[in-house]
Protein backbone atom coordinates (compact mmCIF):
# COMPACT_ATOMS: atom_id res chain seq x y z
CA UNK A 1 0.00 0.00 0.00
CA UNK A 2 0.90 3.37 -0.82
CA UNK A 3 0.06 6.77 -1.59
CA UNK A 4 -3.31 6.08 0.07
CA UNK A 5 -5.95 9.11 -0.59
CA UNK A 6 -6.50 11.07 2.32
CA UNK A 7 -8.81 13.98 3.09
CA UNK A 8 -7.66 17.13 2.45
CA UNK A 9 -8.44 17.76 6.19
CA UNK A 10 -5.79 15.02 7.19
CA UNK A 11 -3.43 16.18 4.68
CA UNK A 12 -3.68 19.83 6.10
CA UNK A 13 -4.36 18.71 9.85
CA UNK A 14 -7.40 20.39 10.08
CA UNK A 15 -8.89 18.20 12.32
CA UNK A 16 -9.41 19.56 15.46
CA UNK A 17 -12.66 22.58 15.91
CA UNK A 18 -12.34 25.81 14.00
CA UNK A 19 -11.95 27.43 17.70
CA UNK A 20 -8.81 25.52 18.10
CA UNK A 21 -6.69 26.25 14.97
CA UNK A 22 -7.25 29.84 15.26
CA UNK A 23 -6.39 30.05 18.84
CA UNK A 24 -2.99 28.05 18.15
CA UNK A 25 -2.33 29.75 14.84
CA UNK A 26 -2.65 33.50 16.95
CA UNK A 27 -0.04 31.97 19.12
CA UNK A 28 2.46 30.64 16.61
CA UNK A 29 2.39 34.01 14.80
CA UNK A 30 2.28 36.25 18.21
CA UNK A 31 3.67 33.78 20.89
CA UNK A 32 2.10 34.20 23.97
CA UNK A 33 2.78 35.19 27.97
CA UNK A 34 4.67 31.57 28.31
CA UNK A 35 5.92 31.59 24.27
CA UNK A 36 8.05 33.77 22.14
CA UNK A 37 6.42 34.86 18.95
CA UNK A 38 7.60 32.85 15.61
CA UNK A 39 10.33 34.83 13.29
CA UNK A 40 10.09 34.90 9.73
CA UNK A 41 12.18 36.66 7.52
CA UNK A 42 13.25 37.37 3.48
CA UNK A 43 16.07 34.28 4.35
CA UNK A 44 12.98 31.59 5.32
CA UNK A 45 12.40 31.53 1.59
CA UNK A 46 15.59 30.35 1.03
CA UNK A 47 14.48 26.82 2.45
CA UNK A 48 11.54 26.61 -0.53
CA UNK A 49 11.92 24.38 -3.46
CA UNK A 50 9.53 24.78 -5.27
CA UNK A 51 10.21 22.39 -8.68
CA UNK A 52 10.68 19.81 -5.54
CA UNK A 53 7.72 20.64 -3.74
CA UNK A 54 5.21 20.66 -6.96
CA UNK A 55 6.10 17.53 -8.19
CA UNK A 56 6.03 15.64 -4.33
CA UNK A 57 2.41 17.23 -4.06
CA UNK A 58 1.66 15.88 -7.28
CA UNK A 59 2.67 11.81 -6.42
CA UNK A 60 6.57 12.12 -7.85
CA UNK A 61 8.60 9.64 -5.96
CA UNK A 62 12.50 9.63 -7.85
CA UNK A 63 13.34 6.62 -9.76
CA UNK A 64 16.49 6.03 -7.85
CA UNK A 65 13.80 4.69 -4.96
CA UNK A 66 15.62 7.67 -2.46
CA UNK A 67 14.12 9.57 -0.30
CA UNK A 68 15.05 13.54 -0.34
CA UNK A 69 16.19 15.17 2.80
CA UNK A 70 15.50 19.00 2.48
CA UNK A 71 16.16 19.94 6.09
CA UNK A 72 18.56 18.64 8.40
CA UNK A 73 19.08 19.50 11.89
CA UNK A 74 20.92 22.77 12.59
CA UNK A 75 24.14 22.22 14.67
CA UNK A 76 24.41 26.23 15.49
CA UNK A 77 20.67 26.68 16.90
CA UNK A 78 19.57 30.25 17.72
CA UNK A 79 18.32 30.51 21.29
CA UNK A 80 15.03 29.21 22.54
CA UNK A 81 14.10 32.82 24.00
CA UNK A 82 13.94 34.31 20.58
CA UNK A 83 11.02 32.12 19.27
CA UNK A 84 11.04 29.50 16.71
CA UNK A 85 12.87 30.93 13.79
CA UNK A 86 12.55 29.48 10.38
CA UNK A 87 14.87 32.05 9.26
CA UNK A 88 18.46 31.26 8.15
CA UNK A 89 20.52 33.15 10.17
CA UNK A 90 23.03 30.95 11.96
CA UNK A 91 22.85 27.40 10.30
CA UNK A 92 25.16 24.48 10.15
CA UNK A 93 24.27 21.32 8.77
CA UNK A 94 26.55 17.88 10.00
CA UNK A 95 28.13 17.95 6.87
CA UNK A 96 29.10 21.55 7.33
CA UNK A 97 26.83 23.20 4.85
CA UNK A 98 23.51 25.30 5.09
CA UNK A 99 20.77 22.68 4.62
CA UNK A 100 18.53 23.61 7.35
CA UNK A 101 17.36 26.86 9.29
CA UNK A 102 17.73 28.38 12.69
CA UNK A 103 15.52 26.32 15.20
CA UNK A 104 15.15 23.08 12.78
CA UNK A 105 15.83 20.22 15.54
CA UNK A 106 15.03 17.39 13.35
CA UNK A 107 15.23 15.71 9.44
CA UNK A 108 12.67 16.58 6.99
CA UNK A 109 12.16 13.80 4.48
CA UNK A 110 10.64 14.61 1.21
CA UNK A 111 7.89 12.17 0.72
CA UNK A 112 4.24 12.69 -1.37
CA UNK A 113 1.13 12.74 1.33
CA UNK A 114 -0.61 9.29 2.03
CA UNK A 115 3.21 7.07 1.99
CA UNK A 116 3.12 4.65 4.76
CA UNK A 117 5.73 5.73 7.43
CA UNK A 118 7.19 2.93 9.71
CA UNK A 119 8.32 2.50 13.10
CA UNK A 120 12.30 3.48 12.75
CA UNK A 121 13.01 1.25 16.05
CA UNK A 122 11.16 -1.10 17.90
CA UNK A 123 9.33 0.65 21.02
CA UNK A 124 6.18 1.82 22.72
CA UNK A 125 4.08 4.03 21.01
CA UNK A 126 4.10 6.69 24.23
CA UNK A 127 1.63 10.02 22.08
CA UNK A 128 -0.40 10.89 19.34
CA UNK A 129 -1.53 14.01 18.92
CA UNK A 130 -2.23 16.61 17.25
CA UNK A 131 -0.49 20.52 17.49
CA UNK A 132 -1.71 22.62 14.55
CA UNK A 133 0.96 25.27 15.72
CA UNK A 134 3.85 23.19 15.67
CA UNK A 135 4.36 20.02 13.54
CA UNK A 136 0.74 18.80 12.94
CA UNK A 137 0.10 15.02 13.83
CA UNK A 138 2.67 13.17 15.38
CA UNK A 139 3.49 10.07 16.59
CA UNK A 140 5.88 9.57 19.54
CA UNK A 141 7.93 6.11 20.40
CA UNK A 142 10.12 5.04 22.91
CA UNK A 143 12.52 3.38 22.38
CA UNK A 144 14.50 2.65 25.60
CA UNK A 145 18.17 3.21 25.94
CA UNK A 146 17.53 7.19 26.84
CA UNK A 147 16.40 7.15 23.02
CA UNK A 148 12.68 8.37 21.65
CA UNK A 149 11.67 9.14 18.20
CA UNK A 150 8.75 11.47 16.69
CA UNK A 151 7.41 11.63 13.12
CA UNK A 152 5.56 15.07 12.41
CA UNK A 153 3.10 16.69 9.84
CA UNK A 154 1.69 12.84 9.52
CA UNK A 155 -1.77 12.76 7.93
CA UNK A 156 -3.62 9.34 9.53
CA UNK A 157 -2.08 7.53 13.02
CA UNK A 158 -2.05 3.80 11.63
CA UNK A 159 -1.36 2.55 15.85
CA UNK A 160 -2.75 4.02 19.14
CA UNK A 161 -1.13 5.25 22.10
CA UNK A 162 0.06 2.06 24.29
CA UNK A 163 1.10 -0.03 21.17
CA UNK A 164 4.16 -1.90 21.29
CA UNK A 165 5.52 -1.77 17.58
CA UNK A 166 8.82 -3.58 15.99
CA UNK A 167 11.33 -1.69 13.68
CA UNK A 168 9.85 -1.58 9.85
CA UNK A 169 6.16 -1.75 11.41
CA UNK A 170 3.69 0.60 9.88
CA UNK A 171 2.86 3.41 11.87
CA UNK A 172 1.20 6.64 10.29
CA UNK A 173 0.25 7.97 6.36
CA UNK A 174 2.29 11.04 6.02
CA UNK A 175 0.58 14.35 5.20
CA UNK A 176 1.93 17.91 5.41
CA UNK A 177 -0.48 18.77 8.91
CA UNK A 178 -0.05 21.93 10.57
CA UNK A 179 0.99 25.44 10.06
CA UNK A 180 3.68 25.10 7.97
CA UNK A 181 1.97 24.04 4.91
CA UNK A 182 -0.58 26.55 5.02
CA UNK A 183 1.69 29.28 5.09
CA UNK A 184 4.13 27.96 2.25
CA UNK A 185 1.57 25.74 0.35
CA UNK A 186 2.37 24.77 -2.57
CA UNK A 187 6.17 26.38 -2.72
CA UNK A 188 7.74 23.68 0.30
CA UNK A 189 8.02 20.34 -0.07
CA UNK A 190 5.37 17.58 1.68
CA UNK A 191 7.50 15.84 4.48
CA UNK A 192 8.03 13.95 7.70
CA UNK A 193 9.56 16.18 10.47
CA UNK A 194 11.94 13.17 12.40
CA UNK A 195 12.79 14.52 15.43
CA UNK A 196 15.29 12.24 17.46
CA UNK A 197 15.37 12.49 21.51
CA UNK A 198 18.89 11.07 23.83
CA UNK A 199 18.67 11.66 27.38
CA UNK A 200 15.30 13.97 26.50
CA UNK A 201 17.33 16.72 24.22
CA UNK A 202 17.03 16.44 20.44
CA UNK A 203 20.13 15.02 18.56
CA UNK A 204 21.36 14.79 15.34
CA UNK A 205 20.88 11.22 13.83
CA UNK A 206 23.06 12.11 11.26
CA UNK A 207 27.12 11.95 12.54
CA UNK A 208 29.51 14.95 11.92
CA UNK A 209 32.93 13.86 11.93
CA UNK A 210 34.21 11.88 14.61
CA UNK A 211 30.90 11.21 15.80
CA UNK A 212 28.46 8.41 15.70
CA UNK A 213 25.61 7.93 13.85
CA UNK A 214 22.54 6.71 15.34
CA UNK A 215 21.48 5.25 11.51
CA UNK A 216 22.03 1.86 12.15
CA UNK A 217 23.75 2.11 8.86
CA UNK A 218 25.96 4.95 9.64
CA UNK A 219 25.13 8.30 7.46
CA UNK A 220 23.04 6.19 4.90
CA UNK A 221 19.71 5.21 6.75
CA UNK A 222 17.99 2.34 5.17
CA UNK A 223 14.15 1.11 5.56
CA UNK A 224 14.39 -2.37 7.78
CA UNK A 225 14.50 -5.46 6.39
CA UNK A 226 14.39 -9.08 7.44
CA UNK A 227 17.49 -9.07 6.92
CA UNK A 228 18.49 -6.70 9.22
CA UNK A 229 20.27 -6.53 12.31
CA UNK A 230 18.54 -3.74 15.07
CA UNK A 231 18.42 -3.89 18.53
CA UNK A 232 15.92 -4.88 20.75
CA UNK A 233 13.74 -2.22 23.07
CA UNK A 234 15.93 -2.11 26.19
CA UNK A 235 13.59 -1.59 29.26
CA UNK A 236 13.68 2.50 30.28
CA UNK A 237 14.48 3.25 34.15
CA UNK A 238 13.00 6.66 34.82
CA UNK A 239 14.66 9.36 37.53
CA UNK A 240 11.18 10.22 39.21
CA UNK A 241 13.19 12.70 41.14
CA UNK A 242 14.09 14.95 37.71
CA UNK A 243 11.24 14.03 36.37
CA UNK A 244 9.25 15.86 39.23
CA UNK A 245 12.10 18.47 39.43
CA UNK A 246 11.21 19.05 35.56
CA UNK A 247 7.53 19.27 35.78
CA UNK A 248 7.72 21.91 39.12
CA UNK A 249 9.93 24.17 36.94
CA UNK A 250 6.87 24.37 34.19
CA UNK A 251 5.92 27.72 34.76
CA UNK A 252 2.45 27.55 32.67
CA UNK A 253 0.17 26.52 35.52
CA UNK A 254 -2.55 24.33 33.60
CA UNK A 255 0.42 22.11 31.59
CA UNK A 256 1.92 21.48 34.70
CA UNK A 257 -0.91 20.67 36.61
CA UNK A 258 -1.66 18.39 33.51
CA UNK A 259 1.42 16.29 33.51
CA UNK A 260 1.02 15.72 37.28
CA UNK A 261 -2.38 14.11 36.51
CA UNK A 262 -1.08 11.33 34.25
CA UNK A 263 -0.59 8.68 36.56
CA UNK A 264 1.49 6.20 34.83
CA UNK A 265 5.14 6.94 34.97
CA UNK A 266 5.99 6.44 31.27
CA UNK A 267 3.39 8.58 29.68
CA UNK A 268 4.54 11.02 32.07
CA UNK A 269 7.72 11.18 31.75
CA UNK A 270 7.57 11.14 27.98
CA UNK A 271 5.16 13.93 27.24
CA UNK A 272 7.36 15.89 29.85
CA UNK A 273 10.14 15.34 27.60
CA UNK A 274 7.19 15.90 24.66
CA UNK A 275 6.45 19.33 26.34
CA UNK A 276 9.83 20.40 27.34
CA UNK A 277 10.96 19.98 23.73
CA UNK A 278 8.12 21.96 21.66
CA UNK A 279 7.69 24.47 24.55
CA UNK A 280 10.92 24.97 26.15
CA UNK A 281 10.44 28.66 27.16
CA UNK A 282 7.77 26.94 29.62
CA UNK A 283 10.43 24.55 31.45
CA UNK A 284 13.28 26.22 33.77
CA UNK A 285 15.18 23.16 34.21
CA UNK A 286 16.66 21.03 31.35
CA UNK A 287 17.43 18.19 33.75
CA UNK A 288 17.45 14.29 32.36
CA UNK A 289 14.12 12.54 33.25
CA UNK A 290 16.33 8.99 32.79
CA UNK A 291 18.45 7.27 35.90
CA UNK A 292 21.46 6.70 33.34
CA UNK A 293 23.23 8.17 31.00
CA UNK A 294 22.81 7.16 27.16
CA UNK A 295 25.62 7.65 24.59
CA UNK A 296 25.51 7.93 20.63
CA UNK A 297 25.29 4.54 19.05
CA UNK A 298 23.74 3.17 15.56
CA UNK A 299 19.70 2.62 16.76
CA UNK A 300 17.46 3.39 14.01
CA UNK A 301 16.36 2.16 10.55
CA UNK A 302 15.19 4.70 7.32
CA UNK A 303 11.18 5.11 9.11
CA UNK A 304 9.67 3.96 5.28
CA UNK A 305 8.90 1.33 3.84
CA UNK A 306 11.48 -1.07 1.94
CA UNK A 307 8.53 -1.89 -0.53
CA UNK A 308 9.03 1.88 -1.66
CA UNK A 309 12.06 3.25 -0.84
CA UNK A 310 15.85 2.20 -0.54
CA UNK A 311 17.64 4.74 1.18
CA UNK A 312 17.76 8.76 1.22
CA UNK A 313 19.32 11.42 -1.16
CA UNK A 314 21.62 14.00 0.45
CA UNK A 315 20.58 17.18 -1.39
CA UNK A 316 23.24 19.90 -1.69
CA UNK A 317 25.23 21.39 1.48
CA UNK A 318 24.12 24.43 0.96
CA UNK A 319 27.49 26.27 0.84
Amino acid sequence: MRHEKLSVAEIFGWTAPLRTQVAQVKMALQGDVYTPPSRWGLSSVKIYRPVLSVKTWLGWRSADRLVPVTNFFNRTPTSVEDGWSVRKTQVRDFRGGTATYDSHNGTDFAIPPGTLVTAPAAGWVRRVSSEFHRGGLKVVIEHGGGLMTTCGHLGRALVREGEFVQAGQNIALSGYSGIDAVVSFPWNVPHVHFNAWLNGVPVDPFAAPGEVSIWVHHNDPRPFSGEMSVPAYEPVVWDEDALAKLIEGCCDPQLRRALLEIEDLDKRAVDTVFMKNYFPTRFAYDASPYADVFERRPRLVLPFSRDEYDGVRLLECGR
